[in-house]
């Protein structure tokens, strides 16, 4: 580990994926040490936007390191033998797996058959040990199905001389302003930040911190509100993108019939009522008496409906009963429809035209929302679609995750000098796994400054250089 007080350090990067760990590390100042990405595609690039400019301009290797490369799979990496080299921080979206004999409080034992095993390995071997650690994931880790999963991994880390917090940071990008590094992106995840202090420390009681941040205590001016995409991220302008990434001609007629369909509506709506939230599916067209008979005849054949859908079928009945004669309309027009373009879940607020909106075609419907900030990109197709105009592009998408205007969905090259661009499908898959760069910035630069002291007694570079870095990762990165 760093030695003396120069503000330098160095980090290991776990389940790296295109690299939004490391452009968030690298903005704090730190230095690339190690690598693991199991996807090919996902290891090309990141080798093309971070490893191979450190080869074209000659930069040293880390000590302990041979090559500049992206190793694969961590697993014949960590087991039996460790080959990891040391680090100060080490960083991980590792995936989250059941952990079969969760809550029998044996530690490392209970980790066994899952990544994060191969985690708590780096972190026992005094060889490859970090000062920091910092692991992400999905929010439903810190909610009430994964209590033992995650009382788990706590217990683990402090077996393993690790301070840590008993709940989890949970935090989002929308939640900073855009000169903290915020994009107007909803991505909310679970950030557990832990560093080196020794077992008996770890494990005392008064070390049982509270989370570095969470959407409750964190306090600012910034309404999530205030965002404007448009402006924000900022989009591309319209003549500037290739047009494949404008709507075809169906989806534009799904839009326009849903958009003629919503304004009729809301133009009978009586004073105070809004648009539903529910989602409002054509097929359930009916009256509230036939809605019931559905539901009694189900019930009869011993195949009841579960509350949701029995709550779903009667509010929709009460929808269609209200504007039966507006509805009726447009039964031929959606009936064309396929079946998932005949939902619709309005969560724009009050009623606008669908082209001021964003919306999302989901295998459950189409859903808008207003024009703000997006829902969080997620690893299919379901890429954000702008009012009735066309979808993000990567690299917009790679915008709201905070990536650089320099980086870029190339890979390099496995066969010959250079590199190749890659699929579309690929990159929003990618952008769907990865990390946001600004909310890993924020909560990881703020959990150091809270505990520098003891930080600084492992490793004094990162302290001083996360105190010298600047508030918005943008700033390092441009």
């Amino acid at each position: 580990m760093s030695s003396n007080s120069e503000a330098s350090f160095t980090f290991s990067d776990l389940f790296a994926g295109i690299g939004g760990f490391h452009a968030a590390l690298h903005a704090a100042g730190g230095t690339w040490a190690f690598a693991s990405e199991i996807d090919p595609d996902a290891a090309r690039v990141y080798d093309y936007n971070w490893l191979r400019p450190l080869r074209e301009r000659g930069a040293c290797l880390p000590e302990g390191v041979e090559e500049f490369r992206v190793s694969g799979d961590i697993v014949p990496l960590t087991d039996p033998e460790v080959l990891v080299p040391r680090a100060d921080v080490l960083a991980a979206g590792f995936p989250c797996q059941p952990f079969s004999k969760s809550g029998f409080q044996r530690g490392m034992a209970e980790t066994r058959g899952t990544l994060f095993w191969n985690i708590a390995r780096i972190l026992q071997d005094e060889k490859s040990r970090p000062a920091v650690v910092m692991l992400e994931n999905v929010r439903n880790l810190a909610g009430p199905r994964h209590e033992e999963t995650f009382a788990t991994i706590v217990r683990t880390l402090r077996q393993l001389g690790y301070r840590t917090a008993d709940r989890p940071a949970v935090f989002s990008p929308h939640l900073l302003p855009r000169e903290l590094g915020g994009r107007p992106q909803v991505r909310e995840r679970v950030f557990i930040l832990a560093h080196y202090v020794g077992r008996e420390a770890a494990e005392r009681e008064e070390n049982f911190d509270e989370p570095i941040v969470t959407p409750k205590t964190y306090e600012t001016d910034w309404r999530k509100e205030s965002w404007d995409l448009e402006r924000d991220l900022p989009l591309q302008p319209d003549d500037e993108v290739p047009g494949s990434y404008f709507l075809e001609s169906a989806e534009s007629k799904w839009i326009d019939t849903w958009d003629r369909l919503l304004t009729e509506v809301a133009g009978n709506l009586g004073p105070g009522e809004r648009l539903p939230g529910f989602p409002i599916w054509a097929d359930e067209f009916r009256t509230l008496e036939e809605a019931e008979d559905r539901i009694e005849i189900a019930a009869l054949r011993g195949e009841p409906y579960p509350v949701w859908k029995r709550t779903f079928l009667l509010k929709n009945a009460q929808f269609y009963e209200r504007h039966a004669h507006l509805l009726d309309k447009y039964r031929l027009e959606l009936d064309a429809f396929p079946a998932s373009r005949r939902k619709f879940e309005w969560q724009a607020g009050p009623h606008r035209p669908l082209r001021d909106t964003i919306m999302h075609f989901r295998p459950s419907g189409i859903r808008c929302k207003r024009p703000d900030y997006v829902p969080a990109l997620v690893a299919i197709t379901q890429t954000s679609v702008l009012g009735d105009r066309r979808r993000l592009t990567p690299r917009e998408t790679a915008r709201l995750q905070g990536l650089p205007e320099s980086f870029e969905f190339r890979q390099s090259s496995s066969t010959t000098v250079g590199s190749v661009a890659q699929k579309d499908g690929a990159s929003y898959k990618q952008m769907g796994n990865g990390v946001n760069v600004g909310a890993a910035y924020f909560v990881f630069r703020q959990y150091v400054l809270k505990h520098a002291e003891e930080i600084g007694e492992q490793a004094p570079g990162l302290v001083a250089a996360i105190k010298s870095s600047p508030s918005n990762p943008d700033l390092a990165l441009s």
